[in-house]
């Protein structure tokens, strides 16, 4: 074996662990959420993390994020404002490579305050290093939930 495709096999063999442990932290994250387990989601993200989900004034549970309290917190605050009984998200693709996930799917929900519903597609990556979430990053059809928030 040549010093060069021991270099291949081991990046591949760190790159498949990696993407284990990233799906594996990536469902254990879903079920938490589904479960409503913050103190779960507090446990599975970083200390601090990169969150990125567009500031929207008229959806106060869409707002800035970095530490992994106010990150599990993002939950709680949603079901606050939305109906549960509507809250709807469906998982269409989840893509892994080494430490990022990528996950596709739509959306939907009532706000309680106006009655009014939103949906729309959404596509969340994360990436999970030492077993924990450091980067969470939505990407959501925010004038639906802008519109659904509005009187």
């Amino acid at each position: 074996m040549t010093v060069k495709s021991a270099i291949t096999e081991s990046s591949a063999t760190l790159a498949s662990s990696n993407s284990e442990t990233t799906r594996a932290v990536v469902q254990e994250f879903l079920a938490a959420r589904l479960a409503g387990n913050t103190e779960r989601l507090v446990a599975l993200f970083a200390d601090e993390v990169d969150w990125v989900l567009a500031e929207n004034p008229a959806a106060p549970w869409i707002r800035p994020r970095s530490t992994a309290a106010e990150c599990a917190a993002q939950f709680t605050e949603l079901m606050e404002h939305v109906v549960p009984e509507d809250a709807r998200a469906s998982v269409d693709t989840f893509l892994v490579d080494g430490t990022d996930a990528v996950l596709m799917g739509h959306l939907s929900g009532t706000v309680r305050a106006t009655g009014k519903s939103f949906a729309g597609p959404f596509a969340l990556h994360l990436t999970v290093e030492n077993g924990r979430i450091t980067r969470h990053r939505v990407y959501e059809n925010s004038l639906s939930i802008a519109e659904a928030c509005t009187l």
